[in-house]
C-alpha cells in the first residue's frame, strides 16, 4: 500500500508521491517568538514531526522547513514592555523554543529560516505582485493585496469571497487611505514614528516591515522553489493565513504553490481551543514540571493529527499509565537490536496504518498488541520490534527502568533501603511491618513489584 494523505485542498484523501522521484519538499509553518510556546504549539510540532519521521522511514528524502516569525506587532509590543531590543527577545524565545522542542523529541527541520532573514525576497515578491496588478499602495503608505483580482481566492477554505470573513489578523473595516476592500491584506506596513528603529527596513515601497503572510510565500519559495509537495500547519492557520499564503505565491508565479496541504487539530481545555488569545493556555513548560516529556509526546502521538484533542490532568495521566504499560514489558524482556522488516504481520499493519493519513492510532494500538506477546512469549526480539516501531513515533527509546522510576520523588538509596528492610521484616514474618512498608512507600507515589527474582519498583501513576 503507498502512502495516502488528506488534502485540505481537495478535500480528500489522496495517494501522495512527490514531485521529485524520492524527495519530498514539506514547510509548516513555525512559531511566532514572542512568548514561550505552548502546548498547541507542541500538538503542531510533533504532529510534523511524526510525518516527517514516517516518511523517511518510508526511504524517503526530506526537506523540511519550519519557519520563525520574529517579526511581528505583538513582538513589537512585548520588546518594548521588556525595555529590550526585538533581536534579544526573539533570541531568546527561539533558544526556549528549541529547549522545548528537544524535550519533546522533536527532530530539527532542515531549514528554520527567520523571517528577518529574508525580506529582500520578500520586496521582491511585493514588487512582481505590484507589477502584475495583484498588490496596490495605499494612501496610508501600506502595500495592500488586492484579493478580488486573484480569481482562486477561497479554494483552500472552500467558500466564496461573499462567505469569507476577514480573520484574526485582517482589518475587517477600511480605513481612510487604507485597503479598498475589507478581505485585502497587507503585504507591506508603512513604519510609524513610534516603533522602534530595529521594526524597520528600508524599501522602495518605503520606510517599513513586511506583513505576517508575506514572509511563509518569500521563504518557502526561496528554499523549496515556486511548487513543493506539502505544506502544513495548524486548522487555525487555513484562513486566512493558508488561503492568503496561495493569493501572493500563485499570483506572483503563475504556479501552483504546494500539491498537498495539511492541518493539524486543535487542543481543547473544555472544548475550547487552546491559544494565547483566549488565555487558556499551558506553556509546555508548565506542563513538564507535572508531566515527563514522553508521556505529553505519546498523548498526542496517540490521537489522530487531524482530530481535537482536548487537555486534562485526567488524560495526562491516562497516557503516562498507558506508556508504562509498554515500558513494564520492555523492562521484563530486554529488547534485541532488530532492523524492521515491513512485511512481517504486524510491522506490516503498523505501516498499513501509518500510510493510511499517518494513522498513529492505529499504529499505536499496534505497539501494544506487541507488547501483550512480548508479556506471553519473552521473546527478546518481539520486544526489540515493539522498541524500534515505538522508534518510528519517537517513542520507546529510554532505559524501561529509568522510565518507569521517573518522578518518584524520593531518592534510589532511600528506596532501596525501605525494600531492604521490608524484606527483613518479612524474614522475620512480621508481615505486619512488611505491609505498613509498602504502604508508606505507596503513598509517596512508589509501587513495589514482588517476584521470584527479587522486588523491583517504579513510580504510581
Amino acid at each position: 500500500m503507498s502512502l495516502r494523505i488528506f488534502n485540505t485542498l481537495t478535500r480528500a484523501v489522496s495517494e501522495f508521491s512527490p514531485a521529485e522521484p524520492g524527495h519530498v519538499r514539506m514547510y509548516v509553518c513555525g512559531m511566532t517568538v514572542y512568548d514561550l510556546c505552548h502546548l498547541g504549539h507542541a500538538r503542531s510540532m510533533i504532529a510534523f514531526d511524526v510525518v516527517q519521521r514516517w516518511l523517511k522511514a518510508s526511504g524517503l528524502r526530506v526537506t523540511y522547513v519550519r519557519n520563525i516569525t520574529d517579526i511581528d506587532d505583538k513582538i513589537i509590543k512585548r520588546a518594548l514592555d521588556n525595555g529590550e531590543t526585538i533581536r534579544h527577545l526573539t533570541d531568546r524565545m527561539i533558544d526556549a523554543l528549541h529547549e522545548d522542542a528537544d524535550a519533546l523529541g522533536v527532530q530539527r527541520p532542515q531549514h528554520e529560516p527567520r523571517a528577518t532573514d529574508y525580506v529582500p525576497q520578500m520586496l521582491s515578491m511585493i514588487g512582481t505582485l505590484e507589477q502584475k496588478g495583484l498588490a496596490y499602495r495605499a494612501g496610508n503608505g501600506d502595500v495592500n493585496y488586492a484579493v478580488r483580482k486573484f480569481p482562486g481566492y477561497g479554494k483552500l477554505s472552500g467558500k466564496s469571497l461573499d462567505e469569507l470573513n476577514a480573520g484574526e489578523r485582517v482589518a475587517v473595516n477600511t480605513e481612510e487611505g487604507g485597503k479598498h476592500d475589507p478581505l485585502d491584506f497587507v503585504l507591506w506596513k508603512s513604519a510609524k514614528a513610534s516603533e522602534p528603529g530595529d521594526a524597520k527596513w528600508d524599501s522602495a515601497f518605503g520606510s517599513g516591515r513586511p506583513g505576517w503572510h508575506i514572509e511563509c510565500s518569500a521563504m518557502a519559495c526561496e528554499l523549496l522553489g515556486q511548487t513543493f509537495d506539502i505544506h502544513g500547519g495548524g486548522a487555525d492557520l487555513q484562513f486566512p493565513h493558508h488561503e492568503n499564503e496561495i493569493a501572493q505565491s500563485e499570483g506572483a508565479n503563475g504556479q501552483p504553490f504546494a500539491h498537498f496541504w495539511m492541518h493539524n487539530g486543535f487542543i481543547n481545555v473544555d472544548n475550547e481551543k487552546m491559544s494565547k488569545s483566549l488565555g487558556n493556555f499551558f506553556t509546555i513548560r508548565d506542563v513538564l514540571k507535572v508531566f515527563d516529556a514522553e508521556t505529553v509526546r505519546f498523548f498526542v502521538v496517540r490521537s489522530h493529527y487531524r482530530s481535537p484533542l482536548n487537555y486534562s490532568d485526567v488524560h495526562l495521566n491516562d497516557a503516562k499509565g498507558a506508556l508504562k504499560r509498554l515500558y513494564t514489558a520492555l523492562q521484563a524482556v530486554p529488547p534485541a537490536d532488530v532492523t524492521i522488516d515491513w512485511t512481517e504481520p504486524m510491522a506490516a499493519r503498523f505501516k498499513a496504518a501509518m500510510d493510511e493519513d499517518f494513522g498513529t492510532p492505529e499504529a499505536v494500538a499496534v505497539l501494544f498488541e506487541l507488547a501483550s506477546e512480548v508479556n506471553r512469549s519473552g521473546s527478546a526480539e518481539r520486544a526489540g520490534l515493539l522498541k524500534a516501531l515505538g522508534g518510528v513515533l519517537g517513542l520507546l527509546q529510554t532505559d524501561p527502568t529509568t522510565f518507569l522510576q521517573s518522578g518518584a520523588g524520593l531518592d534510589e538509596a532511600d528506596i532501596q533501603a525501605q525494600i531492604q528492610a521490608r524484606a527483613d521484616a518479612k524474614k522475620a514474618q512480621n508481615f505486619a511491618e512488611a505491609d505498613r512498608i509498602r504502604n508508606d512507600l505507596l503513598a509517596r507515589g512508589i509501587v513495589l513489584k514482588d517476584s521470584a527474582a527479587g522486588t523491583t519498583w517504579e513510580a504510581a501513576q
